[in-house]
């Protein structure tokens, strides 16, 4: 959509439950219209609906979409182009005249740790290997021989047998499900993805042409009947789950529930894309499990991990674990995109691994932590809303009871506090009745955002319109 053109029909399903109480009709359009440009559901240059367009597919006056289309301009959030009407931009909050000081933020946007203690010895043990890296290009598009040995041995010793060969080390999980969905999906080729999900994994798969099919889960887990249906109805050719600790909610699949997904794939002739970037983040499931692909014998599945989860997030390294033919493929594919993985950090990689698992255990100790203070600090706070506890994963999928996620998500940074909003996580702008809140942070700030969330709950009616958040990327 970048740099085209959304229809009536298209902004409507985006723009979901927009209205709100006390707000005239203008304010709570341009609001919302507002909040679909930051956190990107409405990319930059996308030329909008013309007013009367819009204005009879949401049964409104051609005034109201004026009034809306004028207060964004004003907030640097449209500009007007010849002879393409009024078009998406993202202007910095500072380059506005009398735009206000942005208030000290507490990040619920991103489900993203600091570094585990204990990464600075790591590093500095392995930049004693700098000789052995230097002498190379540092260009590699499959990774180290020695990392992927060693992700190798780690599936091995939890039930996969895995070769070297059947490793590529990748920037991260991101990049990994945007190179596996420009290599194996095709234009028009329908893909299965849960609702709700990883945000970037839609977009890639929407990128690569992809057609979106959804099944739904919840905290409790997938619908068992809604899957089966899925796979013989629409008979997508790739299908991307996350089974343990999902994103956002913290579902986790059974395996009896495993099993039944890859004979469903393996009928249609389905590849299982599954995301395991947050398998290791046990806190207290009670069972545990081998990895998906351990049950999938000889059907094609693509397994995605990362260190950005268990280890920390700037620490750019994660992979993917195919079969001989789909490393292939990914390999001939990636050059387009990026030349290889920084050495350095493959070197650092490598070390980690000696101590994954006092790594690991260290870091699940701090999510049990700090789940808890998050949790504690919601039911004392807003005992309306419904707060799952998960038992893994990073974050909380909080049932809000009304639809005011995207205007908790616009109007938090007026309070300090930085949210993305439930519909960002699903394709059709559904979820404003959720919202994802990460236990990631520092215990003193989760209790300081619980306030500010708290606050900004309160304050919703009154709130001004035109305040403009800084852009969060999904995490």
């Amino acid at each position: 959509m970048n740099g085209g053109r959304i229809g009536p029909k298209d902004l409507r399903t985006l723009l979901g439950e927009w209205e709100t109480d006390g707000q005239s009709a203008y304010h709570a359009l341009a609001d919302r219209i507002r909040l679909l440009i930051i956190d990107g559901r409405l990319p930059t240059r996308t030329r909008l609906p013309a007013e009367r367009e819009l204005a009879d597919e949401l049964d409104r006056s051609r005034t109201t979409i004026v009034s809306a289309y004028r207060a964004l301009k004003q907030t640097g959030h449209l500009v007007s182009q010849r002879g393409s009407g009024s078009v998406v931009a993202l202007p910095h909050p500072h380059d506005r005249p009398g735009a206000l000081p942005q208030p000290a933020v507490v990040d619920f946007a991103r489900a993203a740790p600091a570094a585990i203690s204990g990464l600075e010895t790591i590093i500095q043990r392995a930049t004693a290997n700098l000789s052995g890296v230097l002498g190379k290009t540092g260009f590699d598009l499959i990774g180290s021989p020695t990392l992927r040995e060693r992700i190798a041995h780690h599936y091995s010793a939890r039930g996969l047998p895995t070769r070297p060969g059947q490793i590529m080390i990748t920037l991260g999980a991101q990049h990994a499900i945007a190179l596996i969905g420009r290599t194996l999906v095709r234009r028009a080729d329908r893909v299965l993805v849960e609702s709700p999900t990883y945000p970037h994994a839609l977009d890639a798969f929407r990128m690569s042409g992809g057609r979106l099919v959804t099944v739904p889960v919840t905290a409790d887990g997938w619908d068992g009947d809604r899957l089966r249906d899925a796979f013989e109805r629409v008979r997508p050719s790739l299908a991307y789950l996350i089974p343990d600790f999902q994103n956002p909610t913290g579902a986790s699949m059974p395996p009896a529930q495993r099993d039944d997904v890859i004979r469903y794939a393996r009928r249609a002739g389905t590849v299982l894309v599954l995301d395991e970037t947050t398998a290791d983040l046990d806190i207290d499931r009670g069972w545990t499990d081998v990895p998906f692909a351990a049950r999938a014998d000889d059907h094609r599945t693509v397994t995605i991990g990362s260190l950005g989860k268990s280890v920390w997030g700037g620490l750019r390294i994660g992979w993917i674990r195919a079969d001989d033919d789909v490393i292939g493929a990914l390999h001939a594919a990636r050059a387009a995109g990026d030349l290889g993985t920084p050495e350095l950090e493959q070197l650092v990689a490598i070390e980690v691994f000696d101590d994954y698992d006092a790594l690991v255990q260290r870091r699940t100790e701090q999510l049990r932590h700090h789940r808890d203070v998050l949790v504690r600090e919601l039911h004392e706070r807003l005992p309306q809303w419904d707060v799952p506890v998960p038992d893994g994963g990073m974050s909380l999928w909080v049932g809000l009871g009304a639809p005011i996620s995207s205007a908790l998500a616009l109007f938090g940074l007026t309070r300090g506090i930085s949210l993305i909003a439930g519909p960002r996580f699903g394709v059709d702008g559904a979820f404003e009745r959720f919202l994802r809140i990460p236990y990631t942070g520092r215990s003193d700030d989760l209790a300081r955002g619980v306030h500010l969330l708290a606050d900004t709950a309160r304050s919703l009616p009154a709130l001004p319109a035109g305040r403009a958040p800084q852009l969060a990327e999904v995490v």
